[in-house]
């Protein structure tokens, strides 16, 4: 654990065959830490490229992003940290998961009320910042700060990332950036997760993740949310 780059705090479906469907889709198993065999949709180009750029990440909906321990923590520490902090949390229970095109990718989003996922993510963001490194001044420039609002500029200097706490949403990744073949890649998502979208879904604990050298994120321990 403690020769990883980054860590992050995640949401990860249980071991299952929506978990399963969901490392076939992307390529990377999250909890293996390890390639797995891409299913073969009929697309215009390769699953492997409409999928490149989340794949690395492993299925999962962001719940602290990833960062650099700070300078006198490890990861043990971190990683106690965690789970005093999922004991004092209560699990979720939403509607369910629909996709959606959130500004030229394919994701899936939560169906009805978020606002207790919002509190959850905010709590986890907040309390857990004391081990995250302060960003440098190039990790700050890839954040195109001039881009941002003025309240999303606040937020990237006080946790480091510019869509948390009221400017999160909450998504499970499904492609990079779309485009002719949006529809295309749509209907074939639709169909390899046929039956398996969680209806109701649920959060029962939160997963320490943790970047390698290669740059592949790995489930290192769940959590159980048990308040």
């Amino acid at each position: 654990m403690d020769q990883m780059k980054r860590f992050a705090i995640y949401y990860a479906p249980e071991p299952g065959a929506f978990a399963d469907a969901a490392a076939a889709w992307l390529g990377w198993d999250l909890a293996l830490g390890a390639p797995v065999p891409q299913s073969a949709p009929d697309l215009p180009r390769p699953l492997a490229e409409v999928t490149a750029e989340p794949r690395k990440y492993g299925f999962h909906g962001t719940l602290k992003p990833p960062f650099r321990l700070a300078e006198g923590t490890s990861a043990e520490d971190l990683a106690q940290a965690t789970a005093r902090l999922a004991a004092s949390l209560a699990p979720l229970k939403m509607p369910g998961l629909q996709m959606a095109n959130l500004e030229g990718f394919l994701a899936l989003t939560p169906l009805g009320d978020t606002s207790a996922l919002q509190s959850l993510a905010a709590e986890v963001v907040r309390s857990l910042d004391p081990y995250r490194a302060a960003l440098t001044p190039a990790e700050i420039a890839r954040r195109r700060p001039e881009r941002l609002t003025p309240r999303q500029r606040d937020l990237l200097a006080t946790y480091g990332y510019p869509y948390v706490m009221e400017q999160f949403q909450f998504h499970l990744t499904l492609s990079g950036p779309l485009d002719e073949d949006e529809t295309a890649v749509t209907n074939a998502t639709a169909n390899h997760f046929a039956g398996l979208i969680p209806q109701p879904f649920h959060i029962h604990d939160i997963c320490l993740c943790g970047e390698d050298a290669m740059g592949r994120f790995h489930l290192l321990h769940r959590y159980a949310l048990s308040a």
